[in-house]
């Protein structure tokens, strides 16, 4: 796939992502949204749910991954690429490397949290099994700003 191509379809895709982000949000949940996609097509898609469904494991990566490995009924993804409006924490991370996917994209950066650049590079340790190609930033400041609109607004203001 030519860069130029590869550049369009992460932001077409980034693009949903944010739309569930978006859903998680009016949802009352951190927004986060997950796409999944194989081929060009979406093969699993999900956003936060950890405090609607009482799960702490409900995080948008691990509900696409859930909902991507049903639709290809296989719980390995080769030849996937997961589009996610935040950079994976460590569960997330570990369960993108034993699903196999072969390619990460992420929006923002999670610097107190983050397993795929910030404080851990899960997704590229050699000494796992098995790496995932990482493409971070894409459309950053989108993402970013979604979350932090979202924190700032549920803060009390301080008098």
């Amino acid at each position: 796939m030519g860069e130029a191509r590869q550049q369009s379809d992460d932001d077409h895709f980034m693009g949903l992502a944010l739309e569930l982000a978006r859903e998680a949000r009016e949802a009352g949940e951190v927004p986060i949204g997950a796409v999944m996609v194989r081929d060009g097509q979406v093969v699993g898609e999900a956003y936060n749910r950890p405090i609607e469904s009482s799960d702490p494991t409900a995080h948008a990566e691990i509900n696409a991954i859930r909902k991507a490995a049903r639709a290809e009924t296989n719980y390995r993804l080769p030849h996937c690429t997961l589009y996610v409006t935040l950079e994976p924490c460590v569960m997330c991370a570990g369960a993108i490397v034993h699903a196999r996917v072969e390619r990460l994209v992420f929006g923002a950066i999670d610097p107190k949290s983050g397993a795929a650049g910030s404080l851990y590079r899960v997704p590229t340790d050699v000494r796992l099994n098995h790496q995932v190609e990482v493409t971070a930033g894409v459309r950053r400041r989108e993402c970013g700003d979604l979350l932090q609109r979202f924190f700032r607004e549920r803060r009390p203001r301080a008098r």
